[in-house]
């Protein structure tokens, strides 16, 4: 099928969807449906009439010059509009391929966000504690909410690990691409020497999955149960309500016990486990996808160091696109960490046009 076949198949599509809907007698769930297929064509289909208007355009003026009877002013007019228009083709035709390209079926999912230290004992600890601000900050700007969903701490107060939920609209979409090693250079707030130290936090970002989603049989579950401790590991509860569910066919292990309640501890610890289950299947589809295409931003391998944070010379460096931006403050801040991931997107939509064309 050609591409200009593809345009017009797409606009049927919508008409006859926009006209579904207006049908006497449609059940709701079968309206629900239309609506949201209709909801996802919206843009694309904008994008098309603005692209073929264009076409029409370029064929009218070619068509006007074509004419003798023609006067110099209005030959020169369109011979101008004419190379103005046929400018803009080239952007407008990439805009619908984009808009074409098969969406990521959890790109509007909420997710889970795991923060861990890594290598660099308590600067790591320090340093994953500023990502988990920086990722909070950045929600804030989104307008997405977040939750804590567990928390372990160092005595400095720094993050050992953590979970958070994100909810909003696109979530996943934005923050898959985070996924991996982020490692940071910097002088540590415990070095009296002044040494620039090199530490590293481990960032997983799982699309939320629900109960539908991944079916999990409680056979397959052993469920522990133990008093709660805070850093150091004294004890921080007198009863016996931190949980720790072991998926045993894949050996996943989930920890909770941010909360007094042993049921809302394990209830935590089993939407975390679903998580982690689905991602494992979306890792081994998008391993098969990997190894038909060459390149791939969202690799989403949890060991591949992405991103290096240098606090003295004030940059942020994205290895897997070659991207740096001298704006460490503003990234950490969360108000500049968009321009990076804008810049992931753009890499990722240029390889997968790449792929198909």
């Amino acid at each position: 099928m050609s591409f200009a076949q593809t345009l017009d198949r797409v606009i049927a599509r919508y008409e006859e969807v926009t006209t579904l809907m207006t049908s006497e007698g449609l059940d709701p769930k079968a309206f629900a449906k239309l609506s949201k297929e209709y909801a996802d064509m919206e843009d694309v289909v904008a994008a098309i009439r603005t692209f073929k208007a264009a076409l029409r355009e370029v064929e009218d003026l070619e068509q006007m010059l074509q004419d003798p009877a023609l006067d110099k002013d209005m030959k020169e007019f369109a011979e101008s509009d004419l190379i103005a228009q046929k400018k803009t083709l080239p952007d407008l035709e990439h805009q619908v391929k984009v808009l074409l390209l098969p969406k990521d079926a959890d790109d509007e999912r909420n997710a889970i966000l795991e923060i861990r230290a890594g290598t660099g004992g308590d600067e790591a600890a320090l340093f994953a504690k500023d990502l988990l601000r920086m990722y909070q900050r950045y929600a804030e700007v989104k307008g997405w909410r977040t939750e804590i969903m567990g928390l372990s701490e160092n005595e400095l107060g720094g993050v050992k690990d953590v979970s958070v939920t994100v909810s909003g609209k696109g979530v996943f979409s934005r923050l898959k691409f985070e996924s991996g090693v982020h490692r940071v250079q910097r002088v540590p707030e415990t070095e009296a020497s002044g040494r620039i130290h090199t530490s590293a936090a481990t960032v997983a970002v799982l699309p939320e999955a629900e109960e539908v989603d991944i079916e999990i049989n409680d056979n397959d579950l052993r469920i522990d149960v133990f008093r709660s401790s805070g850093p150091g590991g004294q004890s921080v509860n007198t009863t016996d309500s931190a949980v720790r569910v072991t998926h045993i066919p894949t050996g996943l292990v989930v920890q909770q016990q941010d909360e007094k309640s042993q049921h809302k501890n394990k209830a935590k610890a089993l939407k975390i486990l679903r998580a982690r289950l689905y991602d494992l299947e979306r890792q081994k589809k998008d391993a098969e996808r990997a190894a038909a295409r060459k390149g791939q931003v969202g690799s989403g391998d949890r060991s591949e160091r992405i991103r290096t944070y240098n606090f003295p010379q004030g940059r942020v460096s994205d290895h897997r696109i070659n991207l740096t931006l001298y704006k460490i403050e503003q990234i950490m801040d969360g108000v500049a960490l968009d321009e990076m991931i804008e810049a992931l997107i753009t890499q990722d939509q240029a390889e997968r046009l790449s792929s198909v064309e």
